[in-house]
């Protein structure tokens, strides 16, 4: 009888061991779960709380605005408010288009266009090739039609008194550059041309 509580005692205290040890790795476990979910609820509060939210949209710049003056070979020719930049070609339309005469191979219509910028539109045909027959060069003193800027060939430039084929190129790069010429006082603007050329030359052509 006294071997029998003895067994007894040792596989009680065999079953209370072990339920103490699964006790004591439940709450080991417990306590490593419960105690790693605050330190991620606290980060992730603490980025939120961090990180304030900003508007990332902001109000745009109006657009600046260039007045022009389109004349020449277009349906309605006038002074125009467009965006500072816009291509001449675009200008054009904005004047009606262009006429059925008008010579669109003679300006830069990829250019852009700036504030007080005159857009001028050649017609086609307007200036005479050749002077003629028993005359002088075209466009000279004792000579044909004077001949316009705006719609001369380099040739055609090349007549005039002064003028060789470097300034008629000259000439035509600041055409496809400015859109055409406002008045003869710009040819100015051309290097080699002073003021005494630009006095033998403003009986010599038109814009």
């Amino acid at each position: 009888m006294p071997t029998f509580d003895l067994r007894l005692r040792r596989s009680e205290l065999l079953i209370y061991a072990a339920c103490a040890v699964l006790v004591v790795v439940l709450g080991w476990r417990v306590l490593a779960r419960d105690g790693s979910a605050p330190a991620g609820s606290h980060a992730a509060a603490g980025a939120s709380s961090s990180a304030p939210a900003v508007s990332v949209s902001a109000p745009s710049a109006a657009a600046r605005r260039a007045v022009v003056h389109v004349v020449g070979a277009v349906r309605e020719p006038g002074v125009y408010r467009v965006n500072d930049g816009t291509r001449v070609e675009d200008t054009i339309e904005r004047a009606g288009g262009a006429t059925a005469r008008a010579d669109l191979s003679a300006i830069n219509l990829a250019a852009k266009v700036a504030d007080g910028q005159q857009v001028v539109v050649p017609r086609r045909g307007a200036v005479a090739a050749t002077s003629a027959p028993g005359t002088g060069a075209a466009g000279s003193p004792g000579g044909g039609a004077p001949i316009n800027l705006n719609s001369a060939t380099a040739e055609q430039l090349d007549t005039l008194d002064g003028v060789g084929p470097s300034t008629a190129t000259k000439i035509l790069e600041y055409r496809t550059a400015h859109g055409g010429f406002s008045s003869i006082e710009d040819l100015a603007q051309i290097p080699g041309i002073g003021p005494k050329r630009l006095e033998s030359l403003r009986r010599q052509v038109t814009v």
